[in-house]
């Protein structure tokens, strides 16, 4: 069995969720993450980054996005739930001082990137709006 080449890094998809509510998200892929980077140094690239990327909205730029949590791996199951899975906390959300690669991020791994407090209040009254 062949052993996957990390030298150049892992892609990662970063689902930017602005509003739970109004279902409002846009993906970022990033290229050449290092499995080894932590979650806070990961989060503070993703912040930096969307903050001159082209063709992300204003609002996009400006959110409070403070968590993060594992949406999806390569040949893995996706949830019902188009926006994100809310089940699994505990396993999902990437711990602050853990690596990337100890979190569970492989190569093609979708992040969910948002605000804890509007997650939480999403999961007490999962409505949304068109």
């Amino acid at each position: 069995m062949a052993t996957e080449d990390r030298s150049d890094g892992l892609t990662v998809t970063v689902r930017l969720i602005r509003s739970f509510e109004h279902k409002n998200l846009k993906n970022v892929v990033f290229h050449q993450v290092d499995p080894d980077t932590t979650v806070e140094t990961f989060m503070d690239t993703v912040r930096k980054d969307i903050q001159t990327r082209p063709g992300l909205p204003p609002p996009f730029r400006k959110h409070a996005y403070d968590t993060m949590k594992l949406e999806f791996k390569a040949h893995g199951n996706k949830t019902n739930n188009p926006l994100m899975n809310t089940e699994d906390n505990d396993k999902l959300m990437l711990k602050p001082g853990a690596t990337l690669g100890e979190s569970g991020v492989e190569n093609e791994t979708e992040i969910s990137f948002f605000k804890r407090e509007e997650y939480e209040a999403f999961v007490q009254n999962p409505v949304t709006r068109w």
